[in-house]
């Protein structure tokens, strides 16, 4: 499998002591299998630390089953109380090697934020995420899950 990482410098050698911020899934290496995606994370990360060009940085990627995985893509009831859990600094993400699920977008992470502060309960929200066009994202939380799955292969630059 093809996975992709969107930024603003080129990243052969990725590692978990890289991430700073409590993102959807803690703090991990985060790739898509969506190229188009990585274009838009990589765009964003450039006009963000005002960079000339962004990078798509290119892995195969073959995921050994010693891994432990937590797979969210088809489990929003779960997904949306783990994404709320690692915005507000758990270390629950840290029970795994490797997350696979939705993005929190800037649109769904408005409902996320109003099923957060209780305003909406957790039926209204995700029926409402059902509408908006979701992508993927594969984080890597242990420096052995990328070290044991991701082989670099190419970099790409992105205009923004």
């Amino acid at each position: 499998m093809i996975l992709y990482h969107g930024s603003d410098v080129i990243v052969s050698a990725p590692g978990v002591e890289y991430s700073t911020r409590n993102l959807d899934f803690g703090k991990g290496f985060y790739t898509t299998s969506i190229k188009e995606q990585a274009v838009r994370w990589a765009q964003r990360k450039a006009l963000i630390n005002k960079a000339k060009c962004g990078f798509i940085s290119v892995f195969e990627a073959n995921i050994s089953s010693d891994l432990k995985v937590l797979d969210l893509t088809n489990n929003l009831d779960e997904w949306i109380d783990f994404v709320c859990e690692c915005r507000d600094g758990s270390q629950v993400f840290s029970s795994y090697d490797l997350i696979i699920g939705k993005v929190a977008d800037d649109k769904v992470f408005k409902v996320v934020d109003m099923y957060k502060n209780e305003i909406w309960d957790k039926a209204r929200a995700l029926s409402e995420m059902k509408i908006y066009e979701t992508c993927d994202q594969i984080m890597f939380a242990t420096q052995n899950a990328i070290d044991s799955s991701l082989v670099f292969k190419e970099n790409l630059e992105v205009e923004l």
